[in-house]
């Protein structure tokens, strides 16, 4: 399993997004868009393929299926685990 993770700088959400993958073993690759502005436009472009219009980071993708923020990661793999 891979993962994408747009994050930005001083969120705790994010922080805690990463260390939860990081738990599962899972292998994600980070766009930060304190420190990568121009990951914004990438970040809407791939939210307007799903119809949604991302307010909040950390926005999280797995295998290329949309997934949202940190709230419904712990809920994908809260239900992956039962």
């Amino acid at each position: 399993m891979n993962a994408v993770i747009y994050s930005k700088d001083g969120c705790g959400f994010c922080v805690a997004a990463k260390n939860l993958l990081d738990q599962k073993g899972i292998s994600y690759v980070e766009y930060n868009m304190s420190s990568q502005p121009d990951k914004k436009t990438e970040l809407l472009e791939a939210a307007a393929l799903e119809n949604i219009v991302p307010r909040t980071v950390p926005q999280i993708w797995l295998n290329n299926k949309y997934i949202g923020g940190y709230d419904k990661l712990a809920l994908f793999f809260s239900e992956s685990d039962r």
